[in-house]
């Protein structure tokens, strides 16, 4: 079976994971000193958000030189140490890949700057103003203001999706494509295991350069994007999820697959993501899986989780869902609140934190686990002569950027520095972290940390949680209820969320009960199933 499906795939933001050098920030070193810590949890992998070569305008994904590790970080040795390690222990390491676009300083686009005729003149997305002097059309950068900036030695504008400093490569041209390949070689030939693709549907854009048409009024903001960003008053029709994008990502594809068992994922943003990411992990896509905003959103209701599942399996080959096409669930990464402050508000009970663990780890697909979501993390609060991400300084106080969610992870509680440094860290680290720290928890069986590693442990047990196809029985407000089947067994899943208890219709006739989920426990009365607050019921159905 491939390593991938089902998985579940830890993701290290690594400046915020273990410093051991003493200087405030995470490096490698630090994630091979933690990688105990994942395999006692359970994963089956790790994703390292990006510690290439950069000058952290965007703290990595503005990337410098794809094959050297910043010396933040450490080195290209200290890269490769944690690499065995993390495979002697058992775990796959997945890395980031930045593909849509580079640092400023990028030797690549220092020679594209310099003028309209040389080597790597057409490397970048370049265009003439128009006869104003304006940018070419109405594109908007995520992080707000303009997607286009003034070159004036070239006298014409590139193009930026996110942040000035990340120009974006044009990868219509296939001499571009061809070096994308050899950095992603250079990785695989080192050993990783799979890559995951930053900004992937942003890979391509319309040659045309068409305006894009104005948002109609009924239709949500753009998926990650705050409603205060003038981002959200356009449908991105042309500056993103070209059909060119699907040629590229097959070459990658093939690349990888000389290399084996190797994982392809995409990171999908867009105003229709579950369609993208259906277009790019669906049936015949290029690559494995994709993961998108669609559950990393403030709205909290199952309906909203059970709507993203069907909505990813709408076109099933035989009209039932979980027959095509392969998904990821995150709840939390490094861009968003994290899940328990964004679905449960300040004062979120531990059970909370549980039950969403549960659900996330019972839907079909690879999962994938933030930093500190095993612990219950609240968003921290963050004050503003602090903050250092540029997106919530361009938007403060609507916005507060995504600093909240990337502070340094407690290890433990007797320490101001909570283990993670012997100074203060890049980034503040809240009291109410230090009480739910890693060995707080770990000497609590009660704890969430407990709670993630039984429960990771009892799924692997349980194929039909893992690769098993999925049906959705009920889902209202607050709670919801599912069946997980593989090879004639069927496994129904009956979670409560909002701490009030309830009643969902039962899926079938009950064999057997599965108490050993350690969620406060449910039970089955005539065709319903009963569950206390952020309660359970795992039974097993009969034929």
């Amino acid at each position: 079976m491939q390593w991938w499906r089902g998985a579940v795939i830890y993701q290290v933001y690594p400046r915020s994971f273990q410093d051991t050098n003493g200087d405030g920030v995470g490096d490698l070193p630090g994630v091979t000193r933690r990688l105990a810590h994942l395999a006692a949890l359970g994963v089956d992998a790790v994703w390292i958000s990006p510690f290439f070569k950069s000058p952290m305008a965007d703290f990595g994904y503005d990337v410098e030189n794809y094959r050297e590790v910043d010396p933040l970080f450490g080195t290209l040795d200290d890269f490769d140490v944690m690499l065995a390690e993390a495979h002697r222990l058992g775990l796959k390491v997945v890395i980031d890949m930045v593909l849509s676009h580079t640092s400023q300083r990028h030797r690549w686009f220092q020679e594209s700057r310099r003028s309209r005729e040389n080597a790597r003149a057409d490397w970048y997305v370049w265009a003439d103003p128009r006869p104003d002097g304006t940018p070419p059309n109405n594109w908007l950068s995520m992080f707000g203001g303009s997607a286009w900036t003034w070159e004036p030695r070239r006298r014409q504008y590139y193009l930026h999706n996110f942040l000035t400093d990340q120009p974006d490569l044009n990868l219509h041209l296939p001499a571009v494509q061809d070096a994308l390949l050899d950095e992603c070689r250079f990785w695989l030939n080192r050993g990783v295991d799979g890559f995951r693709l930053d900004a992937c549907n942003c890979l391509t854009h319309d040659p045309q350069l068409r305006n894009n048409p104005p948002r109609p009024d009924d239709m949500p903001p753009t998926e990650a994007v705050t409603p205060s960003n003038p981002y959200n008053y356009q449908r991105h029709l042309y500056n993103k999820s070209q059909p060119e994008t699907l040629g590229f990502l097959r070459r990658l594809r093939a690349l990888a697959d000389e290399y084996g068992d190797i994982l392809l994922i995409a990171e999908i943003a867009d105003d229709d993501s579950l369609k993208v990411m259906r277009d790019y992990a669906g049936p015949k896509a290029p690559l494995h899986t994709a993961y998108s905003f669609a559950l990393l959103g403030p709205e909290f209701d199952p309906r909203h989780v059970t709507g993203a599942v069907d909505a990813f399996h709408a076109d099933g080959i035989d009209g039932r869902p979980g027959r095509d096409g392969w998904p990821s669930w995150a709840f939390s990464n490094h861009d968003v609140e994290r899940v328990v402050s964004r679905w449960g508000g300040r004062d979120a009970p531990p059970e909370f934190a549980k039950a969403l663990i549960a659900l996330l780890c019972s839907l079909r697909g690879t999962v994938f686990l933030y930093q500190g979501e095993e612990l219950g993390l609240p968003e921290a609060d963050v004050p503003y002569e602090q903050l250092k991400d540029p997106y919530g300084l361009n938007f403060f106080p609507d916005f507060a950027g995504r600093d909240g969610c990337r502070t340094p992870m407690p290890w433990e509680d007797g320490d101001r520095h909570a283990g993670f440094s012997t100074v203060d860290g890049w980034l503040p680290i809240p009291n109410d972290h230090l009480l739910r720290a890693v060995a707080a928890q770990a000497a609590d069986p009660q704890s969430v940390l407990s709670f993630t590693r039984h429960f990771l442990r009892w799924r692997k047990a349980r194929p039909e949680l893992v690769t098993g196809d999925i049906d959705i029985v009920e889902a209202t407000e607050h709670m919801i209820c599912l069946v997980r089947s593989l090879n004639g067994r069927r496994l129904m899943v009956a979670i409560e969320l909002a701490g009030r208890g309830g009643s969902v219709a039962l899926a079938g006739e009950v064999d057997e009960v599965d108490e050993d989920h350690r969620l406060a426990l449910g039970w089955v009365e005539g065709d319903r199933v009963t569950l206390p607050p952020y309660g359970a019921v795992f039974a097993w159905l009969r034929d």
